[in-house]
């Protein structure tokens, strides 16, 4: 199937399928490749990619991009308050994250046809955006596009799966990672969530890291796609590491990139409500706390032995995850993948 975007787009079949299926036992729609570029996405990028390639931004949308597990969500919660929330009186702060900032995609992860008894509930921000919407079709899409101005927007996907002229009408935030701290925090992931569901071991998800079999890679041309875009004045490349080593300094260079203007105060009050400890505490409204108690959904076992979606917090806690052998391999991927001219923190 040839894509809006040039791409072709192919469902993952015969040796791949198998080789694939015996680690990732989730994906309910199966999984599908997006060529030349080897994009790997849950089936249900058949049917949305187009919708998702021409989606219409506008001037004053702000999209956060991210490879997952890179600190997506910490600035979801930092761009939404800075926008929306300075002085902490926003009445809809309670409000679930991707009710605030929708995750454009995140229908992929959710079966094309939902089984008999799988009810989705409408959430405050669909009930007030989307009073007509369908709760059995593309429901963060429909979200997505229904949020009034200005909109904060969250993706995964990479520059390449949008229309060329995104950087020209919205401003777009990218959050860089170092991939051995991301390989450990997508591996708890993959492991806690029911629809992805990993079964394998550390050293295997590093080597489908490495060959470019995990969801939303290849990792390395995520990032030099943004790379090569970071002169831009309309992107704001960041790194995680950089923003848990000085998030007064990152927050400053945001209000600027934003032209939020804040104020002392506020940058206070910015810093406290999305340090990660106040996040934390808060984790029930960021994720609704029945929803993660289903074990059709999570994997309680998971969650009571590694944790839930916030755990750590950190950098650099590879050092102590990763296996010598594992730590080479991934040493030996940056130097041939990551040779654009980045270098992580």
């Amino acid at each position: 199937m040839k894509l809006d975007s040039g791409h072709t787009v192919t469902a993952v079949e015969g040796e791949e399928k198998a080789k694939l299926k015996k680690h990732f036992v989730g994906y309910p729609d199966g999984l599908v490749r997006v060529s030349p570029d080897r994009w790997l996405f849950p089936g249900r990028y058949m049917d949305l990619g187009n919708d998702y390639y021409n989606f219409e931004f506008r001037k004053d949308d702000v999209l956060i991009m991210t490879y997952p597990k890179c600190g997506t969500t910490w600035t979801q919660e930092i761009v939404w308050t800075m926008r929306n929330n300075p002085d902490l009186d926003n009445p809809d702060a309670p409000w679930a994250v991707m009710d605030r900032v929708p995750f454009i995609e995140f229908d992929l992860f959710f079966p094309k046809h939902p089984p008999e008894g799988m009810e989705i509930v409408a959430t405050n921000a669909f009930q007030r955006y989307c009073p007509e919407g369908d709760l059995r079709g593309a429901f963060n899409l429909q979200l997505s596009r229904a949020i009034p101005e200005p909109r904060t927007l969250k993706t995964h996907l990479p520059f390449s799966l949008f229309l060329p002229d995104l950087l020209e009408k919205s401003k777009v935030i990218y959050v860089a990672r170092n991939p051995k701290d991301m390989l450990i925090s997508y591996l708890h992931h993959h492991r806690l969530l029911r629809n992805q569901e990993f079964i394998g071991t550390l050293e295997e998800f590093a080597d489908h890291f490495i060959s470019d079999d995990l969801v939303y890679g290849p990792y390395w041309l995520h990032l030099k796609e943004a790379w090569q875009k970071r002169d831009h004045p309309n992107l704001h490349f960041v790194f995680y590491e950089d923003l848990k080593a000085d998030i007064k300094g990152e927050l400053k260079k945001l209000d600027a990139f934003l032209g939020t203007g804040l104020s002392e105060d506020q940058f206070a009050n910015v810093e406290k409500y999305t340090s990660f400890s106040e996040m934390k505490a808060r984790d029930s409204l960021f994720f609704n706390s029945e929803v993660s108690k289903n074990d059709a959904l999570y994997n309680q076992e998971i969650r009571t032995k590694d944790g839930g979606f916030f755990r750590q917090g950190q950098s650099g806690g590879w050092k102590t995850k990763l296996t010598p052998e594992v730590t080479k391999k991934m040493d030996e991927w940056i130097r041939q993948k990551c040779d654009f001219g980045i270098k992580f923190k």
